[in-house]
């Protein structure tokens, strides 16, 4: 049997696993394109400037805009003009983000089990550490 490509494969499971992530995702407004990385690492940092999330998450700066946008008009974040730099925003959860972490957290958690449901502990924490060296 010949092998797929690692980087293939990698690419096949993230697009499945965004696919299903989607559609668990759409009742409460949060689409693609990988809203709910923004929206976790806004959460986990309050008040992150739109460039530092950019470069944290590795996206391009015109998809953090659309996703900051997308988050901002479904009520989950808000922007705040940059004290210091008033060409920049600070983005902040709303309460509506806030409550709505706990469901993110456990949406996020049953994927990981579904990815991972054929695996040893063992193997997950191999897989994790291989993949953080290819990272």
């Amino acid at each position: 049997m010949k092998r797929k490509p690692i980087g293939k494969l990698i690419s096949q499971i993230y697009r499945q696993n965004q696919k299903n992530l989607t559609k668990e995702l759409k009742p409460f407004q949060i689409g693609g394109g990988g809203q709910h990385s923004f929206l976790i690492e806004i959460l986990r940092c309050p008040g992150i400037n739109q460039d530092t999330l950019t470069s944290e998450l590795k996206f391009d700066k015109a998809t953090t805009a659309r996703a900051v946008k997308q988050l901002e008009e479904a009520g989950y974040i808000m922007r705040s003009v940059d004290e210091n730099d008033r060409r920049a925003y600070r983005l902040y959860p709303t309460q509506k983000g806030l409550d709505f972490h706990p469901t993110l957290t456990s949406i996020l958690d049953s994927r990981h089990q579904q990815l991972t449901q054929h695996l040893t502990k063992q193997e997950i924490d191999q897989l994790f550490t291989l993949l953080q060296k290819l990272h």
